[in-house]
């Protein structure tokens, strides 16, 4: 099995490794770790070593876990929802891990771009993590 996890390594990063640790134990599955930058003038030197930073914190927590895994950083000239799409494909992943933010009443209706692109344009389950 191929797990998906689109993080980056906000305050939600952790639950969604958590929940990745979970579901490879019980399904024998491997970690693919995606963080998506836009590329060109929008990702900086900074943003691109804070990423890389953040991958590894990620890949350690998995290392100490036990679990299988590979990480990516994507940086393909696509909006994060469209990269996270393809390279699930890509990878014939089986399940992908998204965070969604706390949104007002109203905010709740819709999640975010990113989000609601991964959940309507992938091709296998979406789970999302608050």
């Amino acid at each position: 099995m191929q797990i998906l996890v689109a993080y980056r390594g906000t305050n939600v990063g952790k639950d969604l490794l958590n929940l990745a640790t979970q579901h490879a134990r019980a399904f024998g599955g491997k970690v693919q770790l995606v963080t998506s930058l836009p590329g060109g003038e929008k990702t900086t030197k900074a943003i691109v070593v804070e990423a890389e930073e953040n991958l590894a914190e990620a890949e350690k927590f998995l290392e100490e876990q036990g679990i299988q895994h590979e990480s990516h950083l994507l940086i393909r000239n696509r909006t994060a929802g469209e990269d996270i799409v393809a390279f699930a494909a890509e990878k014939s992943c089986d399940e992908i891990i998204i965070g969604v933010k706390s949104r007002s009443k109203v905010g709740k209706i819709l999640f975010g771009r990113t989000a609601q692109h991964i959940i309507l344009k992938a091709d296998c389950p979406v789970v999302s993590v608050k």
